[in-house]
């Protein structure tokens, strides 16, 4: 298994067969961000008015509390309530188990600013998600109320609209906390993206820091690639590989037709 943090993104990898994991160990990540974060909902003082000596002291560290590794393993079950269609719903993830795969997202508050960017695009590619027979679900520590008062404001006035998957609420911080994206000192979540297969077994999982919107193509690209690998299981998928681009055979000398060609 491999990890690396950094101010921007934190990525975890396993390559560990999932038979042979042990029980995760909960571990402390001491990460850095700027105090003047625009995602939150606070004042801040304009940069042209700043001092360079403010800009360099500027930063602000905060703690990260999960357990390692996740990609291989069953993604932590949940019920909770959500908005969708203007309605307020109830979702289970494991309600999904042998039916969907499924995009769960954290994003940190509502009527912030590079959050509905992101929501936005999401619901703007539904359909071709869908086409994978794929659910989209975005959380954040968000009521309820507040996810139905943001769809219900016009995007041009930052608002939502209407969305074509729920946003679930997490007031309880309990879903962020246990996929390990919870910030404890400010109780929100860094924006964590996992791909979920049809077991319910997590495959993929990106964690940004606040500052930091996600990529949509990027994240159909790696759900592509998910379900081609588990349909050819004798096959892998090399770097930016997309449909109709060639594999690769896991084997040191059928991998040189892949190697050849390229």
């Amino acid at each position: 298994m491999a990890c690396s943090s950094a101010t921007s993104i934190i990525s975890c990898k396993s390559t560990t067969p999932m038979a042979s994991l042990a029980p995760p160990k909960a571990f402390s990540q001491t990460l850095t961000i700027p105090k003047a974060f625009h995602g939150l909902r606070k004042s801040f003082q304009p940069r042209s008015v700043r001092s360079l000596s403010a800009r360099k002291s500027s930063r602000t560290r905060f703690s990260v509390n999960c357990s390692l590794p996740l990609v291989g393993n069953t993604a932590p079950d949940f019920e909770a309530e959500a908005v969708f269609d203007q309605e307020f719903i109830n979702v289970k993830l494991s309600d999904y188990i042998g039916k969907k795969y499924v995009i769960l997202f954290f994003y940190p508050l509502d009527f912030t600013f590079v959050c509905p960017t992101e929501i936005t695009a999401f619901s703007d590619r539904y359909a071709d998600f869908e086409k994978l027979n794929t659910e989209i679900l975005g959380v954040s520590i968000d009521s309820v109320f507040s996810h139905l008062a943001w769809v219900q404001t016009d995007r041009k006035s930052g608002g939502l609209g209407d969305l074509n998957y729920p946003l679930v609420s997490d007031v309880t911080k309990s879903i962020s906390e246990s996929f390990g994206v919870l910030i404890p000192q400010q109780g929100i979540a860094l924006r964590g993206l996992f791909i979920i297969d049809k077991e319910g077994v997590i495959q993929h999982c990106t964690i940004n820091n606040l500052a930091i919107g996600r990529s949509v193509d990027e994240t159909m690209r790696t759900l592509q690639a998910l379900q081609y690998v588990q349909e050819n299981p004798d096959e892998v998928c090399p770097a930016g590989w997309k449909p109709g681009d060639k594999s690769m055979k896991p084997d040191p000398k059928l991998s040189k037709e892949y190697f050849a060609a390229i």
